[in-house]
Order: C-alpha cells, then structure tokens, then sequence
C-alpha cells in the first residue's frame, strides 16, 4: 500500500473514532431517541472531504435522524475541529451517508426464519 493510502486510512479511523464520541456525548434525545452508530468514514485523496457512514436504529427513524445530522454538520464539524485540529492542518467537510447494511442483515434473518 502506498503512504498515501495508509494516512488516509488512519486518518479515516481516527475521524471514525473521535466521531463516533461525538454523536455518543449527545446522547439518543439529540437524534429523536433513535441509536445512532458510526459504523466507517472514508476520506477523500486530499483528506478535504470525509463520508461518515452512519447507521440507526430503529430504521424507522433514519430519515429524521439524517435530517438532524446534515441540519448540524457545521457544529458538528467545528467540534471534530477541536478534537483533531492539532493533528490536521484542514478540517474536511462532511457529508453524512445512511448505512443500511443492518437493514440488509435483519431482513437476511427474516428470511432464513422463513
């Protein structure tokens, strides 16, 4: 693997990380009482832009939940910036995506109950 690659991973999983501490210092009543979890984050070559993969339960929820977290990705990111500003020179923005691969297993177990 080449250097590139391997900052952007450890990039990648320290955002995961001080991400995933984040979203749990808010608390379940700050995302409409759903479960939310930061299941991966992928980083752009020039480490300007992170994908947070989250996922939630109840899936009921996600939509609003997802609608809560892009409402709040500039707070959310200025507190990431306080976390890892000694670490990165920029900041990178982020775009929240819906992880749905616990949508997919609990439908896969549904099925096999079958």
């Amino acid at each position: 693997m080449t250097e590139k690659g391997t900052r952007q991973q450890k990039v990648a999983k320290e955002l995961q990380r001080n991400f995933a501490e984040i979203i749990r210092s808010k608390g379940m009543a700050a995302f409409d009482g759903a479960m939310v979890t930061v299941s991966g984050v992928r980083i752009s070559p020039d480490l300007s832009v992170a994908y947070i993969y989250v996922s939630i339960f109840p899936s009921e929820k996600a939509g609003k939940v997802m609608e809560i977290l892009k409402e709040n990705a500039k707070a959310l990111r200025g507190e990431l910036g306080n976390r890892v500003g000694k670490q990165l020179r920029i900041i990178p923005e982020i775009s929240f995506f819906l992880d749905s691969s616990l949508d997919y297993v609990e439908h896969i177990e549904e099925l096999l109950k079958k």
